[in-house]
């Protein structure tokens, strides 16, 4: 016994010299403000407010069953009567609704592509200012697709206009791509990668949608932070079915269809069968945001090599967007049963969408929710999947660049990687360009993000100036 008290007295004291260690790690780190906030430019952010406007009077919501629209051809020539510039010098390649310019640089070598889809969702509810009005109030653009994402298409073709009035020239090959089919994960930028891979493009960099500067990314980080996208988890849709004799409800059985979906979906919920981990590009993230965070986030964020399996229990309590970051995830969205309610359903079933994480990627994870179906007797069809993408290099030029423009636009602001839980347009490129980097440069705060597909959907105005020069400065520093 005494020998046993003697180890558990030691343990405690390594444990002590290591917090010790942690914490005299984070109180000699300096702690760091992101403090860019933007600057008031009244001429231009009504300029351009007006311009966002038009095109959010331009209803373009995407529907599957109807690919090629007048909607959107109607979009276009708004968009021709915006940016005469960029449609005048610019060689325009329409496919399908699907847009395609291109801006001869000096060079070929590294070409340039940036981007942001034409399409919005459905606007569903009753909205302060009606979804399809443009209406500017409030300091604010209000309208379906404002911050999803016409302010960034507004401002890479804005960025254009203006370089091409003072008679710029690019040092490398730009192109400016939008697709009408992101919002439906349709075959849109396909066809614009398809476009390029037949011209013998191959882009050194792509700039989407995805991240951006956000206000507050994890609860008390207090400020604005570029956070910049630099890979996507996979996706997945996969239909669980139960079946059975049927028969009529006043003699029910043990283990009906759906009962065994219940049973299921309830497991899962409760218990995940995916496994959490750290990332090294979640470590990246915590790393850079540490030194911005109050002391007990510093601490945490700060010392991955101690409290790395704490925060893996943290992090889904934080937010959910926080926990998608660190697994395999599966959402149940969808369900049918018998067409009465006393008939027992001979067949039953639930959809539900997956997004995979690189650590348990898309064939790992189907067969880790196949087994689990299996123990109830459903049968598993996976109706479409795709797998996670690879991850940007960090290290590299492209993303230099990328930060760079950041640096040189948005001063004072802070930056850090970011892993994308959702799906872009981006992943279509992934076949031809290594460096597709997710950052739309625009301030999206607690109400923008909760616009996004939503009801109330708008962008302050204040944040449109910033976004154009972003995507003026990314030109100018591509060579």
């Amino acid at each position: 016994m005494r020998y046993v008290g003697w180890a558990i007295l030691i343990i405690i004291a390594i444990i002590v010299v290591l917090l010790i260690i942690a914490v005299l790690r984070t109180l000699l780190r300096p702690k760091k403000v992101s403090d860019y906030v933007p600057a008031p430019e009244k001429e231009r952010q009504e300029l351009y407010a007006k311009k966002l406007s038009a095109m959010i009077r331009c209803d373009t919501v995407s529907n599957p069953a109807q690919p090629v629209q007048e909607k959107f051809l109607a979009f276009h020539r708004q968009l021709e009567e915006l940016f005469p510039l960029v449609h005048k010098h610019l060689e325009k390649t329409q496919l399908d609704g699907n847009l395609l310019f291109y801006w001869k640089g000096k060079s070929s070598l590294r070409p340039v592509v940036l981007m942001s889809h034409q399409d919005v969702v459905p606007a569903e509810g009753q909205w302060l200012h009606e979804p399809f009005s443009g209406d500017i109030a409030d300091g604010k653009v209000w309208g379906r697709g404002a911050s999803d994402t016409k302010a960034s298409l507004m401002a890479f073709f804005q960025a254009c206009e203006e370089l091409l009035e003072k008679g710029y020239v690019p040092e490398q090959d730009v192109y400016l791509a939008s697709s009408c089919t992101e919002e439906f994960a349709g075959p849109g930028a396909g066809m614009l990668v398809a476009e390029l891979r037949r011209r013998g493009v191959t882009p050194f960099l792509v700039c989407d949608e995805g991240g951006g500067i956000i206000s507050e990314p994890i609860g008390g980080i207090k400020g604005n932070y570029a956070m910049v996208g630099i890979f996507e988890k996979g996706k997945g849709d996969v239909k669980f079915t139960a079946r059975s004799t049927g028969g009529h409800a006043s003699t029910p059985p043990k283990n009906s269809p759906i009962a065994r979906l219940s049973a299921f979906v309830a497991s899962v919920e409760k218990r995940s069968p995916f496994k959490k981990k750290i990332s090294p590009e979640v470590a990246a993230m915590f790393s850079a945001l540490a030194p911005y965070a109050p002391f007990a986030l510093r601490l945490l964020f700060g010392n991955l090599w101690l409290f790395g399996p704490l925060l893996k229990v943290v992090m889904p309590m934080v937010s959910n967007q926080a926990g998608a970051m660190l697994k395999t995830t599966i959402a149940f969205t969808m369900q049918s049963g018998s067409d009465a309610c006393n008939v027992l359903p001979q067949e039953a079933a639930v959809w539900a969408n997956m997004r995979f994480i690189p650590h348990q990627g898309m064939n790992e994870s189907l067969e880790i929710i196949k087994k689990e179906a299996a123990k109830f007797g459903l049968e598993t069809e996976v109706l479409h999947a795709s797998d996670f993408t690879a991850p940007v290099d960090t290290g590299g030029d492209a993303w230099k660049q990328v930060i760079s423009a950041i640096e040189t636009t948005f001063p004072g602001l802070a930056y850090s990687p970011y892993v994308m839980t959702g799906a872009t347009d981006c992943s279509f490129w992934q076949d031809i360009c290594p460096n597709c980097i997710r950052f739309a440069p625009v301030i999206y705060g607690p109400e923008q993000m909760k616009g996004m597909h939503g009801l109330n959907e708008n962008i302050e105005i204040n944040c449109l100036p910033g976004a154009v020069d972003f995507y003026k400065n990314l030109i100018r520093l591509c060579k």
